[in-house]
């Protein structure tokens, strides 16, 4: 019979560079490595440039916080189609909070109604979160379903607020000061949150027990069950955390655009599985991790920055993303194969 130590003893002597070969995380940070530097000999002004580098990080922020939320969902073998939809009825709740309490222009409110504003966005995500969850885990039925469910209603119950048009007026100070100030030194404030928001996430699904829980439902939710977990509980605070960051993100996007912006975030969702599959979290669940998905979240971004810069039509950038993740899916399922015939 094989003993622990006698099966744990071959991963022991494996060389610390060949772990690090075997690591998903190096992969996906060597093809993100070789984007920049295919872009940069064939336009060395170009993607290389400081202020589009500073665009590129910028632009990200938003798509970032929600792949963050949505890393946890598909860890536990889940899906959140509904995180634009959210982002958007959380930005419009906001909006209109906030004119509410500057009586109907907040273009001059002060911090304590910016910070109602914001507290007001995180509820609203929670709330779809807390429906989204409890529907998948108490009432069992499909995330797909349930998501795609909410990606419409949030969606039309923010078009019932406002109308279907856009607020647009919003507090200068919001503007200025995360929509396109700067902290550290010149570091756009937007960059700063969503650094924040991922090195929070890293630290919780890394070394935390709701981290371990994550894991452990996605690999085999029976057998999480039967370990004391509380699954139907942890998968409700799992689409209430990928809620609160759509709301987050909503709060980003209205202070960097100064509108609601209801027609820019329909893709917003496929967007940020791409990202979080891209970063090698796998759509079967139990494998991924942050630091992958702020990876793999860059390498659209790359794809689309660097072919606009070069002049590529238009049309070709949706497309190459889309092989790029076709060719991540199939990298994971040739993965998964090889480690279930050994």
């Amino acid at each position: 019979m094989t003993t622990v130590s006698e099966s744990v003893a071959p991963l022991e002597k494996q060389s610390f560079g060949r772990r690090l070969a075997g690591a998903n995380t190096l992969w996906i940070a060597l093809v993100l490595l070789a984007l920049v530097v295919v872009f940069g000999i064939i336009d060395p002004g170009g993607i290389l440039n400081l202020t589009n580098l500073q665009y590129l990080l910028i632009e990200t922020s938003v798509l970032l916080v929600l792949s963050v939320g949505m890393t946890f969902v598909i860890i536990t073998s889940g899906i959140d189609l509904s995180v634009g939809s959210v982002l958007v009825f959380s930005g419009i709740t906001s909006a209109l909070a906030m004119n509410a309490l500057s009586g109907g222009d907040s273009t001059d409110a002060g911090w304590g109604v910016i910070i109602v504003g914001g507290v007001v966005a995180l509820v609203s995500g929670a709330a779809w979160g807390v429906l989204n969850g409890l529907l998948i885990a108490r009432a069992k039925i499909p995330a797909l379903i349930v998501t795609l469910g909410s990606f419409g209603a949030a969606l039309g119950a923010g078009e019932l607020l406002t109308g279907g048009s856009d607020v647009r007026t919003m507090p200068t100070a919001l503007a200025r000061s995360l929509g396109s100030g700067t902290l550290l030194g010149g570091i756009p404030t937007m960059v700063v949150f969503a650094a924040v928001v991922a090195a929070i996430g890293a630290w919780l699904l890394s070394t935390t027990r709701f981290g371990r829980y994550t894991y452990a439902i996605g690999s085999n939710e029976v057998a999480a069950q039967r370990t004391g977990i509380g699954v139907t509980r942890h998968l409700v605070l799992v689409y209430v955390l990928s809620g609160v960051l759509s709301g987050l993100a909503g709060f980003m996007s209205l202070a960097y655009f100064t509108t609601t912006t209801l027609t820019s975030h329909s893709t917003d969702n496929l967007n940020a599985i791409a990202g979080v599959v891209l970063g090698g979290t796998s759509l079967f669940g139990g494998v991924g991790s942050v630091i992958g998905t702020v990876i793999g979240v860059f390498i659209p971004a790359v794809l689309n920055k660097g072919f606009t810069i070069i002049g590529v039509n238009v049309f070709w950038q949706p497309i190459a993303v889309a092989i790029v993740l076709v060719a991540a899916v199939w990298f994971d399922q040739v993965r998964r194969r090889a480690r279930n015939q050994r």
